[in-house]
């Protein structure tokens, strides 16, 4: 059996209704650096995150992404990592139910075809894109 080291990065950002803490959480294989590892479906994430934190992460403004986006810069993430976004019905919304005011859609989003099963993800630069659901990707905690 491999021993499995537990990586957790923690990011502080101060809000106006107190702190908020994001972690990015990469279980890592002793023997396998390099791999990708924590890739979860976006419910996978928000059940991991509910269980072991509080919940997958709104992004309620331009700060709380530049904070997000510099951490994800500074450990070289360079895939979208999924945040709490959902599109259910006709509209987008924060699943813990953070009101939707910020937007930070990527400027080349194509609303014509859109993704059969969307949820956001945040980009290295700091935009949000539609991805599908099933897809695996790193996500954020709070």
């Amino acid at each position: 059996m491999r021993k499995k080291i537990v990586i957790l990065i923690f990011l502080l950002s101060i809000h106006l209704n107190g702190t908020k803490l994001y972690i990015f959480e990469d279980s890592i294989s002793a023997n396998h650096w390099g791999e990708k590892h924590s890739l979860r479906s976006w419910e996978d994430a928000v059940e991991h995150c509910r269980e072991s934190y509080t919940d997958l992460t709104s992004l309620l403004s331009e700060t709380e992404i530049q904070l997000a986006q510099n951490h994800i810069r500074r450990y070289k993430i360079t895939e979208p990592v999924w945040i709490s976004l959902r599109y259910l019905g006709d509209l987008w919304l924060w699943v813990n139910g953070d009101p939707l005011v910020y937007t930070a859609w990527s400027p080349n989003r194509d609303t014509r075809c859109p993704v059969l099963n969307p949820c956001g993800a945040l980009t290295e630069e700091g935009h949000w894109e539609e991805r599908d659901c099933l897809e695996k990707l790193k996500f954020i905690c709070i």
